[in-house]
């Protein structure tokens, strides 16, 4: 008989593919196979397609690695490392006080791991020092959301609602590269040639636009806020707008109609370098048949310090023209990393306890204190998001002892360089991961972890769908699981509440702790899942999923979405006039900081170091031959990358993948500014200078 693949899900990026993995003889204990399932429908990229690969790769840790005092790692055993690491814990909070000791997670953690995360951050390490990666993945668009909505769902509608849609506009998300299934989901509007694609890059995305399947606009970088305004200008004083939908959904609308005012076309097309004329056809056609048509935004649009407002900007568009919320219509912003979703709703971020519910309210505190079963004074109040965590690292007000879990932040995160510094003055930092990754290379302590196929748990993905990780794989020997390394340091640090080593178990107290919240799970059992449920949140325990928010109200307590007046940032740097602008972004073939791709032979060699895309006109001004080495400096460090000269983007910007590390990390340029109210890093608009180096610099 045949043996029977495991039902599963993709390890990588939000769409969460579905796949089978089925046991295989060779080197490769398991092969994967495609699932059909709404998100994909059998399809997978290049990187879920090969993610098996990393099941048996030779890098993989085994054992923990403690530091010894002439800087070289040796294998201990479980309990010398949880000794030493608790030790570490109490000498910092002795010395410094309970907040020196921080935890920075992951948002591919599944659900189970990022809840407990929250609460063994909160419970017992008593330390309000926790954030994770997702702060520079969704931040802004999850701010924008909560302020207009009242509530955060990446996309409010399932996915496969896109194929009856006629138009989509689409900014500042190269999904055909991210997110390759996605794109079947746009063939209804290619084939009406409405889909409108915003990104100052010729992107395989905006390729999807020739042949009369839509438009490309090719805004200066920085400049998607204007543009968004210049739409709704437009909206509005042609008189485009949904009246009714504006009147009877919404509040806000006149403090938007005079914000809007000076937004012309003609004015906004020298800021961001789009035809007036392109602006009007655009606007008409988003308004011309308001059912089918979508506004889907991505990091390109939040990933600047005004990336919640220009977030709020577009969803401003889409209220006037009556979107969210229609039976075939709406706004959604495309979750990235692959628990993107999840990972932010049950108490990772700073400010944020399970259920999305908020650590600063007394009533929420109460809710999750009764589940944990403390009392509320016990959980502390909210601490710093990621970028001024990872500033305080070793300073004297700050993390002093660091638990990094399921991410590479020597990699991903701003100030790249200047990170690395700070994990280098930590008195002892722990790193649990399954390769050795760069900010392992800083540790004290490394600890192995179970991979996807080795672990059960859930994720949540981009469309707010709850999903089984099933395990497939017995881990290798002395490869210990997230949830069992809390509950093992729990009882050593003598925490109050349970600390659960079965996913099952945590996910019940995750129901119950979520119950009430904006991501209720309450009524999400792993039972309904395998019965094939649709497990959209919020479902709350008794009544159905949620697969489609707004259809009768927002989620403020009015039931009105709130439309407000936004501005774009003064003293941008926009290129082709000024410095050279950096934007950074994702490559079909890697996933965020390399840490698993660059191990995959196929997709190393497919593309094995940084290249820099750069327009011919540009390149000539700074003598930038085409395949040369370039060194990238801004005020805040310095990368190198080779050339590619390309009309395919604008002249005064530059792109560079993140995915690399040492010379090549790029984010050791981009600088650690933020939005002020999100605390999103600006990934997308770093001026910086180029110099072109001799041919052997590595």
């Amino acid at each position: 008989m045949a043996p029977t693949p495991t039902p599963t899900h993709c390890p990588y990026c939000a769409l969460q593919c579905a796949m089978g993995l089925l046991p295989d003889p060779g080197p490769v204990p398991v092969r994967v196979e495609g699932r059909d399932f709404p998100t994909n429908r059998g399809g997978l990229c290049r990187k879920g397609w090969t993610s098996a690969d990393l099941l048996t790769h030779p890098d993989r840790l085994t054992a923990p690695l403690l530091r010894g005092p002439d800087g070289t790692f040796a294998e201990v055993s479980w309990d010398q490392a949880y000794d030493t690491w608790t030790a570490a814990i109490r000498t910092a909070q002795q010395t410094y006080g309970p907040d020196a000791v921080g935890v920075f997670g992951g948002a591919s953690l599944t659900n189970e791991k990022a809840y407990l995360l929250g609460k063994f951050t909160r419970l017992a390490l008593r330390s309000s020092r926790i954030d994770y990666n997702g702060r520079f993945c969704m931040a802004s668009a999850a701010t924008a959301g909560n302020r207009s909505f009242g509530i955060d769902r990446g996309l409010p509608f399932p996915v496969a609602d896109l194929d009856a849609a006629h138009t989509v506009l689409l900014v500042g998300s190269n999904v055909a590269d991210t997110m390759p299934p996605f794109v079947q989901h746009l063939a209804g509007a290619r084939a009406a040639g409405r889909l409108v694609v915003v990104d100052p890059r010729r992107t395989a995305t905006a390729d999807l636009t020739d042949d009369g399947q839509g438009l490309h606009l090719q805004p200066r970088p920085g400049t998607d806020l204007a543009l968004l305004l210049g739409l709704a200008h437009v909206v509005l004083n042609e008189g485009l707008a949904d009246s009714s939908y504006v009147a009877t959904r919404t509040s806000g609308a006149e403090d938007l109609r005079r914000s809007l005012a000076t937004w012309w076309p003609e004015r906004v097309e020298g800021l961001t370098g789009v035809p007036a004329g392109l602006i009007r056809d655009v606007a008409v056609m988003l308004a011309e048949r308001p059912r089918g048509t979508y506004i889907l935004t991505g990091r390109g649009v939040e990933q600047h310090v005004d990336g919640t407002d220009t977030a709020t900007a577009a969803i401003n568009l889409a209220l006037l023209l009556g979107l969210p919320g229609g039976p075939d219509s709406g706004y959604g912003t495309l979750t990235g990393q692959g628990n993107g979703q999840g990972a932010r709703e049950h108490g990772q971020k700073a400010d944020q306890l399970p259920g999305y519910r908020s650590i600063s309210s007394d009533r929420d505190r109460a809710a999750v204190a009764a589940a944990w079963g403390v009392d509320p004074s016990v959980i502390p109040g909210p601490g710093l998001p990621a970028v001024a965590l990872l500033r305080s690292l070793g300073r004297p007000e700050g993390v002093h002892c660091l638990w990094v879990n399921g991410a590479n932040i020597a990699v991903s995160a701003p100030a790249a360089a200047a990170v690395e510094e700070g994990l280098d003055r930590l008195d002892f930092l722990v790193v649990s991961d399954i390769f050795f990754s760069e900010t392992a290379a800083h540790a004290d302590l490394v600890l192995p972890t179970t991979q996807w196929a080795e672990e059960e748990g859930t994720m949540t993905n981009l469309e707010g769908r709850v999903l089984r990780r099933r395990r497939a794989l017995t881990p290798p020997a002395g490869v210990r699981s997230d949830l069992q390394v809390m509950a093992a340091m729990a009882r050593r640090l003598d925490a109050p509440g349970s600390f659960p080593e079965d996913p099952a178990e945590v996910f019940e107290e995750l129901r119950r702790a979520s119950a009430g919240g904006r991501a209720d799970y309450s009524g999400i059992t792993y039972a309904a899942i395998e019965a094939g449920e649709a497990a959209y949140w919020p479902w709350p325990a008794g009544g159905t999923p949620t697969p489609r928010l707004f259809t009768d109200r927002f989620a403020h307590p009015d039931g009105r979405a709130r439309l407000v007046a936004v501005a774009p940032h003064p003293h941008r740097h926009h290129g082709e006039h000024g410095p050279v602008v950096l934007t950074t972004g994702r490559l079909l073939e890697h996933y965020q900081s390399g840490n698993q791709t660059r191990r995959v032979a196929s997709l190393a060699q497919a593309a094995p170091e940084p290249r820099m895309e750069i327009h011919p006109r540009t390149a000539e001004q700074y003598g930038l031959p085409d395949g040369g080495m370039v060194r990238l400096t801004s005020d805040w460090g310095s990368a190198t990358a080779r050339t590619t000269l390309t009309e395919a983007i604008r002249p005064g910007c530059v792109f560079v993948p993140f995915h690399y590390a040492h010379q090549g990390a790029v984010n050791r340029v981009v600088g650690d500014r933020t939005d002020p109210l999100s605390g999103m890093p600006e990934f997308k608009g770093t001026p910086v200078t180029l110099t072109s180096l001799p041919e052997e610099t590595p």
